[in-house]
């Protein structure tokens, strides 16, 4: 795993229930769960905060980090689209985004596509991309983050002339190659649910092995945000395998997560001067209809 991708991922799980800040020595030694040595821990932070998704707070001789707005709107977008549960239909409406940049905006023009690729967009041709999911709203966040106003423009079409919605689809992602991503998660975690699944039938689970395979699940898991654009399902081929790999996502999370979080919260240090609420039923389920 990668430092930075991990700590997105305990941000994402367990941190933003418990207050969205975390001592590093907690961080550290959590990571290191994971085989990330203390000097990977901290430079991934280093880099985080440069790049303003973490931020900083200094009590004594100890840090305290917390994600930034910018952070915090990639962790929450992406812990939605993890959890929620795909529309059954589509509204019938193409939003179209296009945006032509100056050579010298060459980098922020590449940051745009890693955000549209993220938010579930496919690029069909030049500088235009288009998606079948409602997502005005996360597009003028967008736009107004990195203040694309000059830049950008975002439309919306009940049709495409000139091809057909399957055309469109065929064009703009590889709904057959992201098929066969799912059917190598569902062959891998198949044998380790039932591997779980007995050992909780034989009150064998401990807390760490379920903190360590309910992280790796997701991590895992996650990398689907790159690839899947979240279509409703009317719109996904027949048998989709993106359908039974989330089924087996959501009962190999629940089976673990209650002594997956019972873990988090041994290590867990908050901040002396912040009395932390924890959120922990949303901490062990976050399928909870807050997402759906």
């Amino acid at each position: 795993m990668k430092p930075r991708s991990l700590m997105f991922t305990l941000y994402g799980e367990y941190i933003q229930y418990y207050g969205g800040e975390v001592w590093v020595g907690s961080l550290i030694q959590l990571m290191s769960k994971f085989g990330v040595s203390e000097s990977s821990v901290r430079g991934a932070i280093f880099r985080m905060v440069q790049k303003n998704l973490l931020q900083v707070r200094k009590i004594g001789n100890k840090s305290y980090y917390s994600v930034t707005e910018l952070g915090k709107r990639r962790i929450e977008d992406g812990v939605k689209r993890v959890y929620t549960t795909q529309s059954q239909t589509w509204d019938g409406m193409w939003r179209i985004l296009t945006y032509s940049f100056p050579e010298e905006k060459r980098e922020l023009r590449n940051v745009i596509r890693k955000e549209l690729n993220w938010t579930g967009f496919g690029v069909i041709s030049n500088s235009t991309w288009v998606s079948p999911n409602s997502l005005e709203e996360q597009v003028i966040e967008m736009i107004e983050t990195y203040k694309l106003q000059e830049h950008t423009f975002l439309f919306s079409s009940s049709s495409i002339v000139s091809h057909d919605n399957e055309s469109i689809i065929n064009k703009g992602w590889d709904l057959q190659g992201i098929s066969d991503e799912y059917d190598i998660f569902i062959e891998t975690f198949s044998p380790k649910f039932e591997e779980l699944r007995e050992k909780a039938l034989n009150n064998l689970l401990k807390d760490d092995e379920c903190f360590m395979e309910r992280t790796k699940l997701v991590h895992q898991y996650r990398k689907f945000l790159f690839q899947d654009p979240g279509f409703p399902r009317d719109l996904l081929p027949p048998h989709w395998s993106g359908t039974k790999a989330r089924e087996l996502f959501w009962n190999i999370h629940q089976l673990i997560s209650i002594p997956a979080v019972r873990f988090f919260e041994s290590f867990y240090e908050p901040a002396p001067d912040r009395e932390i609420e924890a959120n922990r039923d949303k901490a062990i389920n976050p399928f909870r209809k807050i997402y759906m």
